[in-house]
């Protein structure tokens, strides 16, 4: 044997001649070929530029190839390297392209030469290191080519043993995903690796039959929507949309459609049959799998070619959404692992927004005061916080105006019951004083809706309130709004700058309700009943009036404030007046 060994390295000769005699206590030996090679590692990752280093890493993985080649070599002795060397080698996958190839056609040797099972459990356990212990996103390519190979050579329990690696894959591929440019090399190489897995698991699904065909196939669809979701986060949609096509194929396949993962129910049928009743900590391996689900129909939105290789018809599904409230609450809902994650490009997100404004546009099905809202509220709410996070935070001026379209469009496929607890409950949640604003102006918006029905001559909107009683949103609830923004929970006045947006749009509101009450000769939000103007005097409009006629002063003797901050302060100044005078009036009325 050793004439077979290249003489490059004495040392690691030495090193295999010993172990190709230690067949009863091999360890020894296999310890010394892993140190060696770690030597050896170092030196060509610590100097990437240095040519002698990485043919020298080179020359001791091709001696490394050419001993567990050799005809002669003793089962035991492979089977004693197997456990090590796997890993080992792997981690030359990022040293060169030639040392990539060699590293896999070591491990090849082995998946050739030992049990598929046993390979199977290296391999893994090879890709289960802490991944900061990885130096290199090039040490995982080796071994994801080992199991892509190795799922074929199964014998048995297919569907369990693919099931226990699918976790760590996933994980492996999620790390590494992140840290990889578009223009890396290692980004497609990666990837292709995670499509070879895809490929041999569905190639084992054809040779199989009856229940495990269909919990292996079920398997691969939460696979190929994990993966959708990778491939997706960070990277940009040129660089992510060849692979979308290659996972797109698999839908068919997979028993994946368009309207069962948009609205979430094919997610959930096919994650009972692979995790079944009482193994739910499974998913959590899988953690984007929704994510995934919600991405590939955002994909076909923004490209027929992908619609095409998932062999679907979009403008069908979104004629469903249009016309099934409950489907659409469903996919609102699974919109926000969209719009949500700061990981997924404005691009994807765009076109999420545009696909909303699709399925909430024209004549839409509503069914009013709809029994089921309640167990969609809590996803419903989730998408709109999503929304607002477009709608403060990106660039685009379209995308901006589109996504508050479309978030005033969810706002009314809401229950008119329900559709102010949302509303209070984004306000409560947010902590921006600018969409406090906005949200308050919404909450007017639908007060004023409700007082012209309730009002006017127009008999189509006077049905319309017949069917939307007033106390739906001329509460006290109003006025309940209105004081958490003039007299904060955490005690104290509003803070200004930071609060005026809020404060403003409040004292709107609530100069709003005066007039339409007075007016009216109403009082259904108790707001012109003695105790609320006394408290509204006391509590929020005069300890305001302190705040705002104090910093006015100072604006007005102070020339280096910014005419910003007179500007913002000057409309407050101005409604704020209006308010207590409005009160004022009232308390009048209520003493004479």
């Amino acid at each position: 044997m050793a004439d077979r060994l290249q003489q490059s390295s004495p040392l690691l000769q030495e090193i295999l001649n010993s172990l190709s005699k230690s067949v009863d206590q091999p360890q020894s030996s296999v310890s010394e070929l892993t140190s060696f090679l770690d030597s050896v590692l170092d030196a060509a990752l610590s100097d990437p530029d240095n040519e002698n280093a990485e043919t020298n890493a080179f020359q001791a993985l091709t001696e490394v190839h050419n001993f567990i080649s050799y005809p002669s070599l003793d089962q035991a002795i492979i089977d004693s390297i197997s456990f090590e060397l796997p890993m080992a080698v792997s981690k030359f996958g990022g040293v060169s392209e030639r040392c990539l190839e060699v590293a896999e056609s070591i491990i090849d040797r082995f998946l050739s030469l030992c049990s598929p099972r046993d390979m199977l459990s290296i391999l893994c356990e090879a890709l289960a290191p802490p991944i900061e212990t990885i130096r290199d996103s090039g040490y995982v390519a080796p071994l994801l080519n080992g199991l892509s190979k190795v799922f074929l050579s199964l014998q048995r329990r297919h569907f369990e043993q693919v099931k226990v690696a699918v976790p760590i894959i996933v994980k492996v591929l999620k790390a590494r995903s992140l840290e990889l440019e578009d223009e890396d090399p290692k980004f497609k190489n990666l990837f292709d690796k995670a499509m070879s897995i895809a490929n041999s698991i569905r190639a084992v699904c054809v040779k199989l039959e009856g229940g495990a065909n269909d919990k292996l196939r079920a398997l691969l669809g939460l696979y190929v929507l994990q993966i959708m979701a990778l491939v997706s986060m960070n990277h940009k949609v040129s660089s992510s949309q060849p692979f979308v096509l290659q996972l797109s194929s698999f839908f068919p396949f997979c028993g994946l459609t368009y309207l069962g993962v948009i609205t979430g129910s094919v997610v959930d049928i096919i994650s009972r049959t692979v995790v079944g009743e009482d193994e739910d900590d499974y998913m959590s391996n899988l953690s984007d799998v929704k994510h995934g689900a919600s991405l590939s129909v955002i994909w076909g939105h923004a490209s027929d070619e992908v619609v095409r290789a998932a062999e679907e018809d979009l403008a069908s599904v979104r004629n469903e959404l249009k016309n099934n409230q409950t489907k659409r609450w469903q996919a609102v809902g699974m919109l926000k692992h969209i719009l949500a994650p700061v990981t997924l490009p404005w691009e994807l997100k765009k076109h999420a927004i545009n696909f909303l404004l699709c399925v909430t546009d024209g004549n839409i099905s509503h069914y009013d005061e709809h029994d089921d809202f309640s167990s969609y509220m809590s996803s419903i709410f989730a998408a709109l916080q999503a929304v607002q996070m477009v709608i403060m935070y990106a660039s685009d001026t379209v995308l901006r105006k589109n996504a508050f379209e479309a978030f005033k469009r969810i706002l009314a496929d809401i229950p008119t019951s329900q559709r102010f607890d949302i509303l209070k409950a984004l306000i409560t949640k947010s902590d921006s004083s600018s969409m406090i604003a906005i949200l308050l102006d919404i909450v007017k918006g639908e007060m004023h809706k409700e007082s012209r029905h309730r009002l006017g001559n127009d008999e189509v909107l006077q049905a319309e309130y017949k069917s939307h009683p007033h106390t739906v949103l001329w509460t006290p609830n109003v006025l309940a709004l209105v004081e958490m923004i003039l007299r904060p929970p955490e005690g104290g006045p509003p803070s200004f700058p930071e609060d005026s947006d809020a404060v403003l749009s409040a004292l709107n509101l609530y100069r709003f309700v005066l007039i339409t009450e007075s007016t009216g000769k109403t009082n259904y939000t108790g707001a012109v009943s003695r105790s609320n103007l006394q408290k509204a005097y006391n509590e929020w409009l005069l300890p305001l009036r302190t705040v705002v006629t104090a910093l006015m002063a100072e604006n007005k003797n102070d020339c280096d404030i910014s005419l910003d901050a007179f500007c913002t302060l000057n409309p407050i100044e101005l409604v704020l007046y209006r308010c207590i005078e409005l009160v004022e009036d009232q308390l009048k009325r209520h003493s004479a």
